[in-house]
Protein backbone atom coordinates (compact mmCIF):
# COMPACT_ATOMS: atom_id res chain seq x y z
CA UNK A 1 0.00 0.00 0.00
CA UNK A 2 1.30 3.41 -0.62
CA UNK A 3 2.34 5.96 2.05
CA UNK A 4 -0.31 8.68 2.10
CA UNK A 5 1.49 12.17 2.45
CA UNK A 6 0.63 15.46 3.11
CA UNK A 7 1.91 18.61 1.19
CA UNK A 8 0.95 21.91 3.00
CA UNK A 9 1.75 24.80 0.48
CA UNK A 10 0.94 22.20 -2.79
CA UNK A 11 -0.60 25.23 -4.54
CA UNK A 12 2.96 27.20 -4.24
CA UNK A 13 5.86 27.13 -6.34
CA UNK A 14 7.54 24.65 -5.00
CA UNK A 15 4.63 22.59 -3.65
CA UNK A 16 3.36 21.90 -7.00
CA UNK A 17 7.00 20.13 -8.20
CA UNK A 18 7.00 18.59 -4.78
CA UNK A 19 3.63 17.05 -5.75
CA UNK A 20 4.19 15.68 -9.14
CA UNK A 21 7.69 13.84 -7.88
CA UNK A 22 5.56 12.38 -5.42
CA UNK A 23 3.10 10.92 -7.71
CA UNK A 24 5.50 10.13 -9.79
CA UNK A 25 7.44 8.27 -7.18
CA UNK A 26 4.15 6.08 -6.62
CA UNK A 27 2.61 8.33 -3.42
CA UNK A 28 -0.49 8.65 -2.22
CA UNK A 29 -0.89 12.07 -2.18
CA UNK A 30 -3.16 14.84 0.03
CA UNK A 31 -2.22 18.35 -1.25
CA UNK A 32 -3.26 20.99 1.16
CA UNK A 33 -4.34 24.11 -0.38
CA UNK A 34 -5.42 27.71 1.46
CA UNK A 35 -9.17 28.07 0.53
CA UNK A 36 -10.64 30.80 -1.19
CA UNK A 37 -14.15 31.15 -2.69
CA UNK A 38 -13.26 30.91 -6.09
CA UNK A 39 -11.67 26.97 -5.36
CA UNK A 40 -8.73 27.95 -6.90
CA UNK A 41 -5.67 25.39 -6.97
CA UNK A 42 -2.78 28.05 -7.81
CA UNK A 43 -0.37 25.94 -9.23
CA UNK A 44 -1.30 22.78 -9.12
CA UNK A 45 -3.63 23.85 -11.94
CA UNK A 46 -0.20 24.01 -14.45
CA UNK A 47 0.77 20.42 -13.30
CA UNK A 48 -0.12 17.59 -15.94
CA UNK A 49 -3.65 16.55 -16.04
CA UNK A 50 -2.77 12.98 -15.14
CA UNK A 51 -1.26 13.72 -12.06
CA UNK A 52 -3.81 16.08 -10.84
CA UNK A 53 -6.00 13.81 -10.97
CA UNK A 54 -4.07 11.42 -8.64
CA UNK A 55 -4.08 13.89 -5.70
CA UNK A 56 -6.63 14.60 -3.32
CA UNK A 57 -6.93 18.17 -2.95
CA UNK A 58 -8.30 19.53 0.21
CA UNK A 59 -8.81 23.72 1.17
CA UNK A 60 -8.05 25.38 4.59
CA UNK A 61 -5.83 27.31 6.16
CA UNK A 62 -2.56 26.87 7.76
CA UNK A 63 -3.43 28.88 10.40
CA UNK A 64 -6.53 27.25 11.72
CA UNK A 65 -5.59 24.57 13.91
CA UNK A 66 -8.72 22.43 13.32
CA UNK A 67 -8.21 22.27 9.75
CA UNK A 68 -4.49 21.49 9.43
CA UNK A 69 -5.47 18.43 11.91
CA UNK A 70 -7.81 16.76 9.55
CA UNK A 71 -5.67 17.30 6.81
CA UNK A 72 -2.78 15.60 8.96
CA UNK A 73 -5.34 12.68 9.75
CA UNK A 74 -4.32 9.46 8.21
CA UNK A 75 -1.06 10.94 6.34
CA UNK A 76 2.13 9.20 7.32
CA UNK A 77 4.87 12.04 5.89
CA UNK A 78 3.92 15.57 6.29
CA UNK A 79 5.88 17.95 4.02
CA UNK A 80 5.31 21.39 5.36
CA UNK A 81 5.68 24.17 3.24
CA UNK A 82 3.02 26.89 3.92
CA UNK A 83 4.20 30.18 4.42
CA UNK A 84 4.00 33.55 3.51
CA UNK A 85 7.16 33.87 1.75
CA UNK A 86 7.46 37.85 0.59
CA UNK A 87 9.59 39.46 2.00
CA UNK A 88 8.76 43.39 1.05
CA UNK A 89 5.12 42.05 2.22
CA UNK A 90 6.40 41.20 5.41
CA UNK A 91 7.09 44.64 6.23
CA UNK A 92 3.55 46.01 5.22
CA UNK A 93 1.98 42.96 7.40
CA UNK A 94 4.32 41.82 9.94
CA UNK A 95 1.65 39.82 11.83
CA UNK A 96 0.35 37.75 9.39
CA UNK A 97 3.93 35.95 8.69
CA UNK A 98 3.77 35.43 12.18
CA UNK A 99 0.29 34.23 11.97
CA UNK A 100 0.99 32.15 9.23
CA UNK A 101 4.41 31.08 9.89
CA UNK A 102 5.12 30.36 13.47
CA UNK A 103 1.21 29.42 14.45
CA UNK A 104 0.44 27.51 11.38
CA UNK A 105 4.11 25.55 11.87
CA UNK A 106 2.89 24.59 15.90
CA UNK A 107 -0.74 23.76 14.25
CA UNK A 108 1.43 21.23 12.08
CA UNK A 109 3.25 19.87 14.47
CA UNK A 110 1.01 19.45 17.52
CA UNK A 111 -1.33 17.58 14.44
CA UNK A 112 1.51 15.34 13.17
CA UNK A 113 2.66 14.81 17.14
CA UNK A 114 -1.02 13.73 17.55
CA UNK A 115 -1.47 11.57 15.18
CA UNK A 116 1.72 9.46 15.20
CA UNK A 117 3.03 10.71 11.89
CA UNK A 118 6.11 8.80 10.82
CA UNK A 119 8.29 11.47 9.59
CA UNK A 120 7.30 15.85 9.04
CA UNK A 121 9.92 18.13 6.73
CA UNK A 122 9.53 21.54 7.57
CA UNK A 123 10.22 24.13 4.88
CA UNK A 124 13.18 27.13 6.31
CA UNK A 125 14.73 29.68 4.35
CA UNK A 126 18.00 30.76 3.40
CA UNK A 127 17.16 33.94 4.74
CA UNK A 128 17.22 32.98 8.38
CA UNK A 129 21.03 33.53 7.98
CA UNK A 130 20.45 37.31 7.49
CA UNK A 131 23.96 38.24 5.48
CA UNK A 132 26.70 36.06 5.40
CA UNK A 133 29.43 36.11 8.36
CA UNK A 134 31.43 33.47 5.92
CA UNK A 135 30.86 31.56 2.80
CA UNK A 136 29.66 28.80 1.70
CA UNK A 137 27.15 28.74 4.96
CA UNK A 138 27.04 25.65 6.48
CA UNK A 139 24.06 24.88 8.91
CA UNK A 140 26.32 25.85 12.40
CA UNK A 141 25.54 29.68 10.48
CA UNK A 142 24.42 32.29 12.84
CA UNK A 143 20.56 33.02 12.14
CA UNK A 144 19.30 36.66 11.86
CA UNK A 145 16.41 38.33 11.57
CA UNK A 146 16.99 40.70 8.92
CA UNK A 147 13.12 40.95 8.16
CA UNK A 148 9.99 40.09 9.60
CA UNK A 149 9.91 37.26 7.20
CA UNK A 150 13.36 36.33 8.42
CA UNK A 151 12.30 36.56 11.41
CA UNK A 152 9.01 34.51 11.30
CA UNK A 153 10.68 31.32 9.49
CA UNK A 154 13.58 31.87 12.55
CA UNK A 155 10.62 31.11 15.27
CA UNK A 156 8.93 28.52 13.06
CA UNK A 157 12.01 26.25 12.56
CA UNK A 158 12.81 26.58 16.74
CA UNK A 159 9.38 25.43 17.11
CA UNK A 160 9.92 22.71 14.77
CA UNK A 161 13.50 21.74 16.81
CA UNK A 162 11.60 21.68 20.14
CA UNK A 163 8.90 19.45 19.01
CA UNK A 164 12.16 17.40 18.00
CA UNK A 165 13.75 17.48 21.40
CA UNK A 166 11.11 18.03 23.90
CA UNK A 167 8.74 15.44 22.19
CA UNK A 168 10.76 13.20 19.78
CA UNK A 169 8.20 14.25 17.10
CA UNK A 170 10.57 13.32 13.77
CA UNK A 171 10.89 16.64 11.91
CA UNK A 172 13.51 17.33 9.19
CA UNK A 173 14.19 21.03 8.35
CA UNK A 174 14.80 21.47 5.14
CA UNK A 175 16.59 25.18 4.21
CA UNK A 176 16.50 25.64 0.77
CA UNK A 177 18.39 28.33 -0.92
CA UNK A 178 16.71 30.73 -3.28
CA UNK A 179 14.83 28.55 -5.34
CA UNK A 180 13.28 28.97 -9.18
CA UNK A 181 11.71 28.25 -11.96
CA UNK A 182 8.57 27.58 -13.92
CA UNK A 183 5.13 28.59 -12.15
CA UNK A 184 7.02 31.17 -9.77
CA UNK A 185 5.69 34.54 -9.34
CA UNK A 186 7.36 38.04 -10.20
CA UNK A 187 7.26 38.33 -6.16
CA UNK A 188 10.87 36.94 -6.86
CA UNK A 189 13.81 37.96 -8.83
CA UNK A 190 14.11 35.77 -12.23
CA UNK A 191 10.59 36.15 -13.14
CA UNK A 192 10.59 39.75 -12.32
CA UNK A 193 13.71 40.30 -14.80
CA UNK A 194 12.14 37.62 -17.90
CA UNK A 195 8.89 39.26 -17.80
CA UNK A 196 10.26 42.69 -17.54
CA UNK A 197 13.12 41.81 -20.43
CA UNK A 198 10.17 40.46 -22.98
CA UNK A 199 7.90 43.55 -22.14
CA UNK A 200 10.12 46.39 -21.77
CA UNK A 201 13.08 48.64 -23.19
CA UNK A 202 14.51 49.12 -19.43
CA UNK A 203 14.03 46.87 -16.38
CA UNK A 204 13.28 48.13 -13.34
CA UNK A 205 15.07 46.50 -10.35
CA UNK A 206 16.26 47.34 -6.88
CA UNK A 207 20.11 46.82 -5.94
CA UNK A 208 22.19 44.66 -8.18
CA UNK A 209 24.42 44.07 -5.79
CA UNK A 210 23.03 40.80 -3.77
CA UNK A 211 24.07 37.52 -4.53
CA UNK A 212 21.95 34.57 -4.73
CA UNK A 213 22.60 30.26 -4.67
CA UNK A 214 20.02 29.55 -7.14
CA UNK A 215 18.44 25.96 -7.19
CA UNK A 216 16.03 24.38 -9.76
CA UNK A 217 13.04 23.83 -8.58
CA UNK A 218 13.17 20.13 -9.68
CA UNK A 219 16.73 19.51 -7.72
CA UNK A 220 14.83 21.27 -4.64
CA UNK A 221 11.72 18.84 -4.69
CA UNK A 222 14.17 16.23 -5.02
CA UNK A 223 16.33 17.31 -1.74
CA UNK A 224 12.64 17.28 0.23
CA UNK A 225 12.36 13.27 -1.26
CA UNK A 226 15.67 12.65 -0.42
CA UNK A 227 15.00 14.02 3.38
CA UNK A 228 12.24 12.05 3.76
CA UNK A 229 13.69 9.03 2.88
CA UNK A 230 17.00 9.47 5.04
CA UNK A 231 16.83 8.16 8.52
CA UNK A 232 19.76 9.82 8.87
CA UNK A 233 18.82 13.78 8.78
CA UNK A 234 15.63 13.11 11.86
CA UNK A 235 16.00 15.76 14.38
CA UNK A 236 18.39 17.47 11.78
CA UNK A 237 18.93 20.46 9.44
CA UNK A 238 20.52 20.60 6.06
CA UNK A 239 20.50 22.89 3.57
CA UNK A 240 19.67 22.36 0.17
CA UNK A 241 21.76 24.56 -2.23
CA UNK A 242 24.12 24.65 -5.33
CA UNK A 243 26.83 26.51 -3.86
CA UNK A 244 27.74 28.78 -6.17
CA UNK A 245 26.61 32.09 -6.18
CA UNK A 246 25.54 34.82 -8.95
CA UNK A 247 25.00 38.56 -8.26
CA UNK A 248 21.26 40.38 -9.67
CA UNK A 249 23.51 42.10 -11.72
CA UNK A 250 25.47 39.12 -13.34
CA UNK A 251 21.77 37.42 -14.08
CA UNK A 252 20.73 40.14 -15.84
CA UNK A 253 23.57 40.28 -17.78
CA UNK A 254 22.96 36.03 -17.97
CA UNK A 255 18.95 36.79 -18.77
CA UNK A 256 20.32 38.66 -21.55
CA UNK A 257 22.38 36.42 -23.08
CA UNK A 258 19.48 33.90 -23.46
CA UNK A 259 17.51 36.42 -24.73
CA UNK A 260 19.66 37.63 -27.22
CA UNK A 261 19.25 41.07 -25.40
CA UNK A 262 21.63 43.61 -23.76
CA UNK A 263 19.17 44.66 -20.89
CA UNK A 264 19.48 48.01 -19.71
CA UNK A 265 18.72 48.65 -15.84
CA UNK A 266 17.12 51.37 -13.58
CA UNK A 267 16.72 51.38 -9.53
CA UNK A 268 13.57 51.24 -8.52
CA UNK A 269 13.36 52.73 -4.97
CA UNK A 270 10.24 51.14 -4.14
CA UNK A 271 12.47 47.63 -4.89
CA UNK A 272 15.31 48.49 -2.50
CA UNK A 273 15.35 47.05 0.58
CA UNK A 274 16.12 49.21 4.21
CA UNK A 275 20.03 48.72 4.01
CA UNK A 276 20.46 46.64 7.29
CA UNK A 277 17.47 44.55 6.34
CA UNK A 278 18.89 43.52 2.58
CA UNK A 279 20.94 40.54 2.85
CA UNK A 280 24.36 40.54 0.91
CA UNK A 281 25.21 37.46 0.56
CA UNK A 282 23.87 33.46 0.55
CA UNK A 283 25.99 30.78 -0.65
CA UNK A 284 25.37 27.20 0.49
CA UNK A 285 27.83 24.35 2.10
CA UNK A 286 25.38 21.46 0.87
CA UNK A 287 27.78 18.88 2.06
CA UNK A 288 25.82 17.99 4.91
CA UNK A 289 22.47 17.11 2.35
CA UNK A 290 24.99 15.17 0.15
CA UNK A 291 26.42 12.94 3.10
CA UNK A 292 23.74 12.48 4.67
CA UNK A 293 20.49 11.68 1.64
CA UNK A 294 23.12 11.62 -0.96
CA UNK A 295 21.65 15.12 -2.40
CA UNK A 296 23.18 16.80 -5.33
CA UNK A 297 21.76 19.12 -7.70
CA UNK A 298 21.82 18.45 -11.35
CA UNK A 299 20.25 21.31 -13.51
CA UNK A 300 22.57 24.24 -14.26
CA UNK A 301 22.13 27.50 -13.88
CA UNK A 302 21.89 28.03 -17.62
CA UNK A 303 19.31 25.07 -18.92
CA UNK A 304 17.33 26.34 -15.38
CA UNK A 305 17.07 29.53 -16.70
CA UNK A 306 16.42 28.69 -20.44
CA UNK A 307 13.42 26.54 -18.86
CA UNK A 308 12.01 29.40 -17.16
CA UNK A 309 12.20 31.42 -19.68
CA UNK A 310 10.30 29.31 -22.12
CA UNK A 311 7.68 28.97 -19.36
CA UNK A 312 7.17 32.58 -19.30
CA UNK A 313 7.15 32.98 -22.72
CA UNK A 314 4.58 30.42 -23.03
CA UNK A 315 2.28 32.15 -20.49
CA UNK A 316 3.03 36.21 -20.88
CA UNK A 317 -0.61 37.39 -20.58
CA UNK A 318 -0.80 35.76 -17.05
CA UNK A 319 2.43 38.09 -16.05
CA UNK A 320 1.78 41.64 -14.82
CA UNK A 321 4.60 43.46 -15.74
CA UNK A 322 3.73 47.19 -14.70
CA UNK A 323 3.23 45.84 -11.09
CA UNK A 324 5.32 45.78 -8.31
CA UNK A 325 4.62 42.29 -6.80
CA UNK A 326 5.11 42.53 -2.94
Amino acid sequence: MAKKVLVTGAGGFIGSHLVEELVKEGYDVRAYVHYNANSNWYNLERVPSDILSAIEIVSGDIADPFSVDNAVKGCDTVFHLAALIGIPYSYVAPASYVSTNVNGTLNVLEACRKHNVERILHTSTSETYGTAQYVPIDEKHPLVGQSPYSASKIAADKIAESYWLSFKTPVTIVRPFNTYGPRQSMRAIIPTIIVQALTKDKLKLGSLDPVRDLTFATDTARGFLAASKSEKVIGELVNLGVGKGVSIGKLVELIGELLGKNLAVETDQQRVRPANSEVMELISNNSKANELMTWQPEVSLKDGLQATITFIQQHLNEFKSDNYAV
